[in-house]
């Protein structure tokens, strides 16, 4: 029979005891986390989020708070009255191993079915089962260890900020759709039919119109939200550092972020220094292969196109330049992983790999018959490769127009090699800004230069003259801030002028229709008196999952989505009633899949829900025209409408054959 709470007071957490709290009496309350029957003696090891007690059931002294500590089981609700006294031997595994909790009463608060996995630190459970039963998973040490740093991250973000003049605002969670990028997700209106509101991809607007109206140093902590495709690293909801500041210099916002992340990661045990280093986009592409550039090691990159001559480029095929870079130790490799190197690099991009094997007996390569003995060497000397090394010389398999594709290639490969060489000190934490970004990037699909960064986006002044003529040389105000190889935030100086504005505008061939549908109440506001103003933006679940040693940021989220952006302990997204739909006046247009038929014909299938998972199929269609051909209704769901139709080869008519 289950007890009553009633008055009953914690005194302690179970992971507070210490030896200075012998003979004390005390009342802890958790779950039991494991049991253990010596008979005379019951041992309950009772958690809580602070840690682990174990309290000792004498059946010679407490006999009835023994007979009832034989009824608890596995994570079982448990409220603990007891005396703390000290262990004859300690256990150095628990921070409470100097002492156990002798019971005088136990009360058993409720009971629990045992667990799809035990509740450790370290568990073999695959992360679908981890997130399904999620309220499990949050009891394991783990997870509240990350939540409460989360926690205390923010808490001192919030005090640093507040210590600079900034002032927290929070900004509209339903506002209008404009373009940042991603998809917006959108909420339909029921008071105002045919229109929707849209969840924020950012505060950007919003900030911005703050400057505009005078509060000068603005910050929120914000969850934004983008219907992004899907991604190992993405959730479809996020939180982030908003700032924005008027009238700053590039420097002061990095200073603002610097004196912010040096705290938050002192809060975490972690010593850093400002000011940051600083890294233009162009050398760091050149030298690092990336945009975010993993600077705990080196195995720079190098241009080496001048070492391959024509008549090579041609056998070879490269089109664009060749980048290379020397793998410390890697002079070593067995064939098998010499044939690797390739394979994973043509996986990423790559149209050749070029060897070049720096060894003790001599300088050989896989290329020497091409570019010749004496090219061979002044690509080694390029990279500057050991007795040891080996070089590895990449061509891009297709050129990006305004971008060096071999040397993102070569990136990849730098960081595969590195942590496969032991090349990355993972003990340090090296921070860079990233300055100098392209303002327009080139689109295959529409054929011209596009927008790289949001239309806001400051212009480097000296560039202004070449908007019109040579936008592919036009460079923003833009900048990131990268720790360990991973972007933590992007931020800009805001263009405030309107004439500048209005030129963008112009040149990414935006109609006045156009600006007034997506941004009309922000061009107003831009028309009167805008203060200069720039900002960032810092992504928090990045920041804590680095700060916190993990590796994904689903670990650092108390209720993650999965990369499908599904939350399967929620079941989310899911139906709604019809009645909800009737009353938005919105109604979902069926699925259409569409087949080739045996006979010559087409199958096409309309099915308002699909199945998931292993739910049973409605069966088979059979064809009209010739009934040895049939098309199985996978994937089709029982619960909403569905129809089939099949299109006639010969009288090109579609009949509907079967329905629900």
């Amino acid at each position: 029979m289950l007890d009553f709470l009633g008055n009953l007071k914690r005194t302690h957490y179970c992971g507070a005891l210490r030896a200075s709290d012998a003979g004390r009496d005390a009342t802890v309350m958790g779950w039991v986390h494991r049991r253990r029957d010596l008979g005379n003696l019951l041992f309950l090891d009772v958690r809580d989020r602070s840690g682990i007690v174990q309290v000792v059931f004498n059946k010679e002294t407490q006999p009835e708070a023994h007979a009832k500590a034989e009824q608890a089981r596995s994570e079982s609700v448990v409220a603990v009255e007891g005396t703390v006294t000290r262990r004859e031997k300690a256990n150095p595994e628990l921070a409470t191993g100097e002492i156990d909790l002798m019971a005088t009463k136990l009360h058993i608060l409720n009971n629990a079915k045992t667990p799809p996995f035990p509740i450790e630190d370290e568990i073999s459970a695959s992360e679908e089962t981890r997130l399904r039963y999620r309220y499990l998973d949050l009891r394991r040490p783990r997870p509240h260890r990350n939540l409460a740093l989360r926690h205390k991250i923010l808490l001192e973000m919030r005090k640093v900020m507040d210590e600079m003049g900034f002032i927290e605002v929070e900004t509209p969670m339903l506002t209008r759709s404009t373009p940042e990028g991603a998809r917006d997700y959108l909420v339909p209106s029921r008071v105002h039919h045919g229109k929707f509101y849209a969840l924020p991809q950012s505060p950007q607007i919003f900030k911005q119109i703050l400057m505009i109206g005078g509060l000068d140093r603005y910050f929120q902590i914000v969850k934004c939200f983008r219907d992004e495709d899907l991604r190992a690293d993405r959730q479809p909801e996020f939180t982030q550092l908003d700032v924005e500041m008027s009238f700053p210099r590039q420097e002061d916002i990095f200073s603002v972020i610097e004196n912010v992340m040096v705290r938050a990661c002192a809060v975490a045990g972690i010593e850093v220094h400002a000011p940051f280093p600083h890294m233009l986009y162009k050398d760091a592409i050149r030298k690092y292969g990336s945009d975010k550039p993993d600077m705990r090691f080196g195995m720079e990159l190098h241009e080496v196109t001048d070492c391959f001559p024509a008549e090579a480029r041609q056998k070879l095929q490269i089109g664009g330049s060749v980048f290379a870079l020397a793998a410390p130790g890697a002079a070593s490799y067995s064939r098998k992983q010499l044939d690797e190197v390739p394979e994973k690099a043509k996986g990423l991009g790559a149209r050749g790999v070029y060897f070049v094997k720096v060894a003790a007996e001599g300088i050989t390569s896989t290329v020497e018959k091409l570019i010749g003995a004496e090219n061979v060497k002044k690509l080694a000397e390029a990279c500057g490769a050991k007795t040891g090394d080996l070089v590895v010389a990449v061509s891009a398999k297709e050129e990006i127009k305004g971008a060096e594709a071999a040397a993102l290639v070569a990136g990849q490969l730098r960081l595969q090699l590195g942590e496969a060489l032991g090349q990355i000190d993972k003990t340090q934490w090296k921070f860079l800004w990233l300055t100098g970004f392209p303002l327009f990037e080139w689109s295959e699909t529409d054929k011209t230069w596009v927008s790289a960064q949001h239309p806001f986006t400051g212009i480097v002044d000296e560039d202004l003259e070449k908007l019109e003529t040579a936008p592919w040389e036009v460079r923003s105000k833009g900048y990131d801030l990268v720790l360990n190889g991973v972007e933590l935030g992007s931020g800009s100086i805001r263009i405030h002028r309107q004439d500048i504005q209005e030129r963008l505008f112009k040149a990414l061939g935006l109609t006045e229709e156009q600006l007034r549908r997506r941004f009309g109440f922000f061009l107003d506001a831009l028309t009167y008196g805008t203060p200069p103003h720039g900002g960032i933006a810092l992504g928090l679940d990045r920041v804590t999952m680095l700060l916190a040693g993990e590796k994904s940021i689903r670990e650092v989220i108390a209720f993650a989505k999965t990369t499908a952006a599904v939350d399967l302990m929620a079941e989310s997204p899911s139906e709604v009633d019809p009645s909800q739909l009737d009353d938005l006046g919105i109604s979902v247009k069926p699925y259409v899949l569409q087949s080739e038929c045996g006979c010559g014909g087409r199958w096409r299938v309309f099915s308002e829900r699909m199945s998931q998972g292993a739910q049973q199929s409605p069966g088979a269609a059979t064809c009209p025209e010739s009934p040895q051909y049939f098309l199985p209704l996978v994937g089709i769901s029982n619960e909403g409408r569905w129809w089939v139709e099949h299109l006639d080869a010969g009288s090109r008519d579609w009949k509907r054959v079967l329905e629900r």
